[in-house]
């Protein structure tokens, strides 16, 4: 599908999103720079050197730190595209976002594209955005027309204390916008998708996404779940979507993937048809009942207040149209990504 034998980096290569995005390079015959932030720690990208022996491509290996500037330009040198994925990723409390969250994100951010300015071979840089940077809270919607998110948005409510985690995604994007106007010889294009989910390519348990999908299945909501609305989409598309705004020409702008918003108790329900024997959540949870107890799950009550019982409408089409992309049924990824955790053991096997 696009053009063999042209040297690309992907940044954070271990990452549950840039592992599926180097697998479908190599499968297309690209050399694969990629970083690390510790070469020794082999485990960690051991799936990454499988996934190479297997493919047409061919995968080489770098040490990286988002917070070193110029640390990138070795892995950056030659390379034609460059896929900016390697940010923090959590939706639970931390102890100091500034340090955690928003210095590795925008300091990040920066040192990669100022590698890109100083690299004469960068055409393109893809930016894993999300789609946080849009919308912090659902009530958002009730400050814009029709109550739908689009590319033109940007979120107004996330800061250091309420929703940490977007204000980092929503700082670091702009900031990628700012540098990328400031020359005009590499064209930007950002990705927003929703919330992750489908097969990791390792068996890692370390990923927010992961830890959802153990929780739907683990009996964490066997009494029932709260009324929170997800914009899901699978890895394998998000993946897709990062080469095609790579090498279709005329992909321009921000691009939000999703494939269809659900409830907690709509994915429940789902889960539940292929997985009768798990104790996934059937009825919802109360909205005053979880204000109680949701500080418990490391979610303020500010964000259960701005967010749980509130339906989240987003719009699609631009990213469809610009990238060409179809996404698979939210059904697929669901069972796919159960089946994999119950097969890795990250959920006792009850099938």
């Amino acid at each position: 599908m696009q053009n063999t034998g042209q040297a690309v980096l992907v940044t954070g290569g271990s990452g549950y999103l840039a592992s599926h995005i180097i697998q479908q390079l190599l499968e297309n015959g690209h050399i694969v720079h990629t970083t690390v932030r510790n070469k020794g720690k082999t485990e960690k990208y051991e799936h990454l050197l499988q996934l190479a022996d297997q493919a047409a491509g061919e995968l080489k290996i770098f040490e990286a730190d988002l917070l070193i500037p110029g640390s990138f330009a070795d892995a950056m040198k030659g390379c034609t595209h460059v896929f900016h994925t390697a940010s923090p990723f959590t939706i639970g409390k931390v102890k100091d976002p500034q340090k955690m969250l928003i210095e590795p994100a925008v300091q990040g951010t920066r040192n990669v594209l100022e590698t890109v300015s100083d690299t004469g071979s960068v055409e393109r840089v893809v930016l894993t955005s999300s789609i946080v940077a849009i919308m912090g809270d659902a009530a958002d919607a009730r400050n814009i027309p029709g109550g739908v998110f689009t590319e033109e948005h940007w979120n107004t409510s996330s800061n250091l204390e309420h929703q940490p985690y977007a204000y980092s995604k929503t700082l670091a994007e702009k900031e990628a916008w700012k540098i990328a106007g400031e020359q005009s010889r590499w064209s930007l294009v950002v990705m927003n998708p929703g919330f992750i989910l489908g097969p990791s390519l390792t068996r890692r348990d370390d990923s927010t996404s992961i830890g959802f999908m153990v929780s739907m299945g683990n009996g964490t909501y066997k009494t029932g779940a709260p009324e929170g609305f997800l914009a899901v989409v699978d890895v394998r598309d998000v993946a897709a979507a990062h080469i095609s705004g790579a090498f279709r020409k005329e992909a321009s702008g921000r691009h939000i993937l999703a494939s269809e918003t659900l409830s907690f108790i709509e994915m429940g329900r789902i889960l539940g048809k292929h997985f009768p024997a798990y104790p996934i959540p059937k009825r919802k949870v109360p909205k005053w009942f979880f204000m109680l107890v949701g500080p418990m799950f490391g979610l303020s009550r500010k964000y259960i207040r701005r967010n749980i019982g509130i339906p989240l409408m987003v719009d699609n089409t631009y990213g469809i149209k610009d990238l060409g992309i179809k996404y698979r049924p939210v059904e697929e990824t669901l069972t796919d990504q159960f089946n994999q955790l119950v097969n890795d053991g990250l959920l006792k096997d009850r099938r």
